[in-house]
């Protein structure tokens, strides 16, 4: 099973079509967005990101309920997430 997480398109890959920048919380990681060719994604849109893959286009309020559950007490998230912001995982 896979826990997908929400992430703002910052920007696209110019060499690579089917990448795109994606900031998840403040980490910032190249995602395959080659499975939402026919979504006309752009700078600003939200997607769960699952695996490196964006699976779906989500609005800015599904990221924000699904960020505020993940961030809640005890969830581990947030221990999580400040442990990758120190990777070089691209």
């Amino acid at each position: 099973m896979c826990l997908g997480v929400p992430g703002e398109l910052v920007a696209r890959v110019p060499d690579h079509p089917d990448q795109a920048l994606v900031d998840v919380s403040g980490i910032r990681r190249r995602v395959n967005v080659g499975l939402l060719t026919d979504e006309d994604l752009q700078v600003g849109d939200w997607v769960l990101v699952g695996e490196g893959f964006a699976l779906s286009r989500i609005s800015q309020t599904e990221a924000q309920a699904v960020l505020d559950t993940l961030t809640w007490p005890g969830s581990g998230y947030v221990e999580e997430s400040d442990g990758l912001r120190g990777s070089s995982v691209i």
